[in-house]
């Protein structure tokens, strides 16, 4: 068995069994990923463990516009004033429930995270945004360096600078 973080195939994958607790996340893989997918509005990451094809966690990535008047300041200072800056959404993370305690939402968090470093010698990006649905996950991208956006502490952002300083 091999672990393995692939571009979503919904003809492949098996999404039925996926849990992670959250509605709204076992919704979205079982229901709404493959629309995204066809209309071009999120890129789905898996990760299965081959040759088994049942999704162990996933994520999305897609393109994003912030207001650099909700950046931190000691991290805007250094931009150009336009009114909409270019970022990267990591908009859903999540691990299955069967999969807890084995590191496979921070495996996911750094995948999604070089991605996003990756195309952005394509498509411009100055940070990875993600939104926490609750105190657990807020607690989980603060941990990995994550700030917190001025007007919504549960939106968060971290510059691809830092990223780019992991690697």
């Amino acid at each position: 068995m091999v672990l393995k973080i692939e571009p979503l195939n919904v003809r492949k994958h098996i999404r039925s069994d996926f849990s992670c607790g959250k509605d709204s996340l076992d919704n979205y893989i079982r229901k709404q990923a493959s629309q995204d997918l066809k209309r071009r509005v999120a890129t789905v990451f898996v990760l299965i463990d081959e040759p088994e094809l049942n999704i162990l966690a996933y994520y999305t990535l897609s393109s994003y516009t912030i207001d650099i008047t909700v950046l931190d300041e000691s991290f805007a200072k250094h931009l150009p004033r336009y009114p909409r800056l270019p970022a990267t959404l990591l908009g859903r993370l999540a691990v299955d429930h069967r999969q807890k305690g084995k590191r496979f939402g921070e495996l996911m968090l750094v995948d999604a995270l070089k991605k996003s470093l990756d195309v952005s010698t394509q498509v411009a990006s100055l940070a990875v945004i993600a939104e926490a649905l609750d105190e657990e996950a807020l607690s989980f991208y603060i941990k990995y360096g994550f700030r917190q956006f001025k007007q919504d502490s549960m939106k968060l952002y971290l510059p691809l600078k830092s990223i780019e300083e992991l690697y």
